[in-house]
């Protein structure tokens, strides 16, 4: 099982090379093939397939770019942490959800997006008021703080 420390150094190591937060950015520079189109009530996934890692995001998610943000830096979460396993991110569900693989890929995105910095930045707010603020769900900042 891999810890929360070892989570926010993979997410640094990544941040360093890459010089970004962005998970479109990372992606690109590690060449994870990122397609978007239609699906449901998939908000995202993850997929290994014929050796090349590919994330496929929602269209329909393309105007909430918080949303869109989240579902990406999960997923990369996922090509990055979890290459070989095929993951899929549900609406409403998968920040909820046990699994070691998917709590790896929240971790991973809660670390990635909210940075130390930012963490500074909102010193004083509530959790709920972070999370009023950067419109991220309260289950990011937790595991986050966690």
């Amino acid at each position: 099982m891999v810890r929360n420390n070892d989570i926010k150094k993979i997410v640094a190591y990544y941040v360093r090379l890459c010089g970004t937060n962005d998970p479109w950015k990372i992606a690109k520079m590690l060449g994870v093939h990122i397609a978007v189109l239609p699906m449901g009530n998939v908000l995202g996934n993850y997929r290994y397939l014929k050796r090349i890692r590919w994330i496929f995001i929602n269209e329909d998610i393309l105007d909430n770019e918080v949303l869109l943000r989240v579902v990406m830096a999960h997923e990369l979460g996922h090509a990055l942490r979890h290459c070989k396993e095929n993951c899929c991110f549900m609406a409403h569900h998968t920040l909820l959800l046990t699994s070691r693989v998917e709590r790896e890929a929240n971790e991973f995105a809660a670390h990635l997006l909210i940075s130390d910095d930012m963490l500074q930045e909102y010193a004083g707010y509530t959790r709920e008021q972070f999370c009023q603020c950067t419109g991220y769900p309260k289950e990011l900042i937790e595991l986050r703080l966690k």
